[in-house]
């Protein structure tokens, strides 16, 4: 078992940045993919970003160039590092785990989840 808890969200001003964190315990977390996720009310859960193991790294087209995943093992925490943000990724932002070697896009693809931290952003 792994369990994941998201912190790092809140209230920023267009423009503005977060880096949102989501830490790991249980199983060896080194070996885990890590996607990134966020879902507004009524809609389906939308990929943003993934890290494999190995440190490669995927995004969303809403995300490159502004958001950055990356994780430190040695600490079994993730990060989405969000910058320039708009208020269309106001969102709940969920951190996800996936021992699959690659890091998938489908919520579907992951085995473990967080409990989600609301961003908001302002006009």
């Amino acid at each position: 078992q792994v369990q994941l808890v998201e912190s790092g969200g809140g209230l920023v001003q267009a423009g503005g940045s977060l880096r949102l964190s989501c830490a790991a315990s249980g199983r060896t977390f080194s070996r885990y993919a890590m996607g990134w996720f966020r879902q507004t009310p009524g809609k389906e859960r939308e990929f943003a970003a993934a890290i494999r193991w190995d440190g490669s790294t995927y995004y969303a087209d809403f995300a490159k160039d502004r958001f950055t995943i990356s994780r430190d093992n040695a600490k079994n925490t993730g990060y989405l590092q969000m910058n320039s943000l708009k208020p269309e990724d106001t969102a709940v932002y969920y951190c996800a785990a996936t021992g699959k070697q690659l890091a998938p896009r489908r919520p579907s693809e992951y085995d473990y989840w967080g409990q989600g931290t609301q961003v908001t952003v302002s006009s």
